[in-house]
């Protein structure tokens, strides 16, 4: 990060993506997609990125994209949705689309001092009998961000107001959803405490904001099944704190297990509780899934644990389909001798494990055609990118 240090009156952090300070109250320009002229201070527009109009003439795709090899990572887009609010007014109330770029923010806002800051993350599919694009149970995402929010003492958008800037954010970057088939939008809404404060509180003001990317397949392996390593020393959550929210500050303490698992050839972690180091919770990314003989386990969600939106869509088609499913209590010993594994997410999506590694003994599941994380994949994406009839009420349209 580079810090503006032209006036110490106006010292800024400049931070890749683009926030809204507390002294630029009108930083966008662009609503609803249109394009409109920027309002920026005019102090300020020398040190922002000049952003060349949006191409229009093609409609059906991002570019020189390759789509046949899109993994998980940042490809910029067009647009992204804003709305702020301060402590004072209480709640949000009209956002705009700005042009994709960086954002400023003070260098004692509440989410870089404090870690005041949830995100989601959701995804757009191209439809499959026509025009148009779906979202799968974006409602979802609006709730759990709420209850995040009221763990983080923080405002947040109405479900209203979060489905309608997730459809807004898709409609101005329809063009890099990736073809049928292909990968899917996926789309990452941030609420941050972007107000300046010093001491320990919550944030003056705060930012709601969506941008977007198109994604294939999580892993390196793609959508064949993973190895991963139970780690023993450090834990993800602890009973009373975070886990059970998608607050920011859960996510980066978890790297350097992941990064020792990945440097030893591993996939990712699978991490204990941290009371008895006995019961498992959940790997850095995703929830996860216990077959055995006809019953499916997965832990339960008791604050350590988040609560997946598919993870709790996969518990009700693996009941639909005849499974008796429980949330408890896995132990090691329910995982090691379990006949199947797989993991569950939104930027996983139902993903096969065929091996965990535990104090230096590997043990192998089933994997293949004939495994239920396949007929539940197959179930769950065809709902999602709607080659099968939503007898659920799970996709919502975007035209």
């Amino acid at each position: 990060m580079a810090t503006m240090l032209s006036r110490p009156a106006s010292m800024r952090m400049r931070m890749t993506m683009r926030s809204i300070g507390t002294h630029s109250r009108r930083l966008l320009g662009v609503q609803d997609g249109g394009g409109g002229r920027s309002l920026l201070p005019s102090r300020w527009k020398s040190s922002q990125p000049q952003l060349d109009p949006v191409d229009r003439s093609d409609e059906e795709g991002g570019g020189d994209i390759d789509w046949d090899n899109l993994g998980f990572g940042l490809t910029p887009t067009d647009y992204m949705y804003v709305m702020r609010c301060t402590q004072e007014e209480g709640g949000f109330s009209r956002g705009e689309l700005a042009r994709y770029g960086n954002i400023e923010l003070s260098p004692s806002s509440g989410v870089l001092n404090y870690g005041q800051g949830l995100f989601e993350g959701l995804k757009a599919y191209r439809r499959a009998d026509g025009p148009g694009y779906t979202l799968f149970r974006p409602e979802e995402n609006a709730r759990r961000m709420q209850h995040g929010a009221g763990r983080m003492c923080m405002p947040s958008p109405s479900v209203e107001q979060f489905v309608h800037a997730v459809k807004q954010t898709v409609l101005a970057n329809k063009r890099w959803v990736p073809p049928q088939g292909k990968g899917a939008l996926y789309l990452r809404p941030l609420l941050i405490g972007s107000g300046a404060i010093l001491g320990l509180a919550p944030a003056p003001e705060y930012t709601f904001m969506i941008y977007a990317a198109p994604v294939g397949t999580y892993f390196k392996e793609g959508m064949a099944a993973i190895n991963l390593l139970v780690e023993e020393e450090i834990h993800r959550a602890m009973p009373g704190g975070t886990g059970g929210v998608k607050t920011i500050s859960n996510y980066a303490p978890v790297l350097k297990a992941q990064m020792d698992a990945r440097s030893k050839g591993f996939a990712d972690v699978l991490y204990l509780d941290s009371v008895h180091k006995r019961y498992v919770e959940e790997a850095s990314s995703c929830n996860l899934f216990v077959v055995k003989g006809g019953a499916v386990a997965t832990p339960a969600t008791a604050g350590t644990i988040l609560p997946g939106v598919t993870r709790r869509s996969i518990i009700e088609l693996a009941r639909d389909s005849g499974y008796q499913v429980e949330e408890r209590l896995v132990s090691i010993d329910d995982l090691i001798s379990a006949d199947e594994v797989f993991c569950t997410g939104t930027a996983v999506g139902v993903t096969p494990v065929s091996t965990i590694t535990y104090q230096g003994t590997r043990y192998e599941f089933r994997t293949g055609e004939d495994t239920l994380s396949k007929k539940l994949y197959t179930t769950l994406t065809s709902i999602q990118m709607g080659l099968a009839e939503d007898k659920k009420g799970w996709t919502v349209a975007v035209d």
